[in-house]
């Protein structure tokens, strides 16, 4: 019983790639790299949503929503990731870990529900397009936001104690970068197939619901564009839907491979390189693939970078 509690009291050392001392430069430098480009770029996506008024639509408020999550994920693992990088002593307190084990589960159960309020916000402009103003009214999409938050939160809180009440018996070593359930859940001394159970549980609950609810909509959304007379019509439609359709895919893609695989004899690495682009990689491609292909967006950037040159001078 004295190792167990010394385990909740003491620190535990995240080995990340100490097997492998050749990639932990080039890894830091990828990590260093991801974060300067989505605080930068989830900041101005954020910033220009609120300061054009040409954004100030349900779409924009809910990419908001989105680019606050990504600059949430990327700050509560990455930062420790590199002090690790370049250390010896590779350590985490373990309030550090529940904190971020907490962070964790929390943003990337947010993230899949706001993604399917996402595809719904996009069901309704393209396949109800007249009445868009009246079914996405704010308090609507307040709530749906506030709802996303909630049950993403929700759920963390509920995990992270399953998790975190595992007796340990002084194993302190998590063979991971990061505090995540998976590596956590290798460290008990007790059977934990009941915990296994219930996050493959939750897994399905977030990934294949909100997965399939998002293919439904896109299925209604296919056929609404496909009837759309113009050639101009149709792709100003697939363009609106289509960088949500690559975060979706990259999202659900990582997740779907980190939680609903089976185990296999790489599972270890492959567990580490995709937490490794779940958690850091995708929030930083996320505000690209956004800015980069969405019209309105670069015009907004384009009219607040002039008034900002108007002000200067």
């Amino acid at each position: 019983m004295d190792l167990a509690n010394e385990s909740f009291t003491g620190e535990f050392v995240l080995l990340g790639f100490s097997d492998k001392p050749w990639l932990e430069f080039p890894v830091f430098v990828v990590l260093l790299t991801s974060y300067i480009v989505t605080i930068f770029g989830n900041l101005n996506i954020i910033m220009v949503s609120r300061l054009d008024s040409k954004l100030h639509t349900p779409m924009y408020f809910f990419l908001s929503n989105l680019s606050a999550i990504d600059l949430c994920y990327i700050t509560c693992t990455v930062p420790q990731m590199m002090v690790n990088l370049r250390s010896i002593k590779k350590v985490i307190s373990y309030g550090g870990c529940a904190a971020q084990l907490f962070m964790f589960l929390a943003l990337g159960a947010t993230e899949c529900v706001l993604l399917a309020v996402m595809s719904f916000d996009r069901f309704v402009a393209i396949c109800r397009p007249l009445h868009y103003s009246v079914i996405m009214h704010q308090r609507l999409c307040l709530q749906l936001a506030a709802a996303s938050w909630i049950i993403g939160f929700g759920n963390s809180v509920w995990l992270s104690i399953l998790t975190l009440r595992l007796p340990l018996c002084g194993h302190r070593v998590i063979d991971h970068f990061l505090c995540e359930v998976p590596a956590l859940l290798k460290l008990s001394c007790v059977d934990t197939t009941a915990n296994e159970a219930e996050l493959f549980f939750v897994s399905v609950l977030f990934h294949l619901i909100p997965l399939t609810l998002i293919l439904a909509s896109y299925a209604f959304i296919a056929q609404a564009i496909l009837k759309i007379q113009s050639a101009e019509g149709r792709q100003k439609a697939f363009g609106t839907c289509g960088s949500h359709l690559i975060v979706v895919s990259l999202f659900y893609g990582t997740a779907i491979s980190m939680y609903l695989q089976p185990p296999s004899p790489h599972s270890k690495d492959r567990g580490k390189m995709v937490s490794l682009f779940y958690g850091i990689i995708a929030p930083m491609l996320n505000p690209l693939i956004y800015t980069l292909r969405n019209k309105e967006v670069k015009e907004a950037f384009k009219r607040l970078i002039t008034r900002v040159s108007v002000i200067k001078n």
